[in-house]
């Protein structure tokens, strides 16, 4: 039986454990605070009190965690998976990390003896807990097909991008792609409010027109009519910082973002005034930059 551990139990990390439960792997999990760990308990995993027992005899040791810092002291720090986990063994990053730390920490992995797979994911916390995330390998094709039976237990789709890293690239583009989205969807349905169109119309216009897709259809309801999430799967304060990640990319390789930089600003506002609330509030800040 496959031995895997998984740090981190946030929305989409918690799908992910119990995806693997039902794959009927050995699961051993850990997470800064053990109450959210309780459904994953419940169905069959193991509890670690750090993530380096955690890693401890593992075969494959997954990640879902929400930044840099949060993935350096996980694997990095004291009492990190790194310390631990056994030579050979697969290191599985699933968070959206900037690309230089996706570097520094495979170097790292690799030079332990360790097979790194970057692997960020797009999906909605209920897909991973169907198991129908899509994951954006970065990784030697031969060491990707050695986990795929893994991967494959929480995904519908892999694909794969290249070497280390490329993964992460794709993961940062199309992140920064949504910031864009949304930015763009919140703006236009401030200008129809500040039009006076009728909303519910306005709300079934977008919904079935071209500029439509499932963020977008997610998304416009919950923006027209003011009903933001109380626990979002997603926040303003992960998308500023995915799309942070990315703008970093894009000048390392000498592209201006122009629309990218644009709606980060909006971001790095909803941010400031709506910490860790639903990202679809980012309409307020364009609201409130046209009163």
């Amino acid at each position: 039986m496959r031995k895997i551990a998984l740090l981190g139990l946030g929305k989409m990390g918690q799908g992910i454990a119990l995806s693997i439960l039902r794959s009927g792997a050995n699961l051993t999990v850990w997470n800064r605070s053990i109450e959210k760990a309780g459904p994953v308990l419940d169905a069959g995993a193991k509890w670690a009190d750090t993530p380096a027992k955690a890693a401890e005899n593992a075969d494959f040791v997954i990640a879902m965690l929400s930044d840099d810092t949060a993935s350096a002291t996980v694997w990095l720090g004291e009492n990190g998976a790194l310390q631990s986990i056994k030579p050979g063994a697969f290191v599985i990053e699933c968070s959206t990390l900037s690309l230089d730390y996706v570097q520094k920490l495979s170097e790292a992995a690799i030079a332990k003896g360790l097979v790194y797979i970057d692997c960020p994911v797009t999906g909605i916390p209920s897909a991973a807990a169907e198991g129908k995330l899509t994951l954006l390998a970065g990784a030697e094709k031969h060491q990707l097909e050695a986990c795929l039976p893994v991967l494959q237990s929480f995904s519908k789709s892999i694909k794969h991008f290249g070497a280390i890293g490329r993964g992460t690239c794709y993961k940062l583009m199309i992140n920064l792609m949504g910031a864009v989205q949304i930015a763009a969807l919140a703006e236009g349905i401030a200008l129809c409010e500040k039009l006076g169109l009728d909303t519910e119309t306005v709300i079934e216009s977008i919904e079935t027109s071209a500029a439509a897709s499932p963020q977008v259809i997610r998304y416009t309801r919950r923006m027209a009519e003011k009903k933001f999430l109380q626990d979002p799967s997603f926040t303003t304060t992960l998308r500023h910082k995915d799309a942070l990640y990315a703008l970093a990319l894009a000048k390392d390789a000498g592209f201006a973002a122009k629309l990218g930089t644009v709606a980060t600003q909006w971001f790095a506002e909803a941010g400031q005034h709506y910490k860790n609330m639903d990202e679809a509030i980012v309409i307020d800040i364009i609201k409130a930059g046209n009163e």
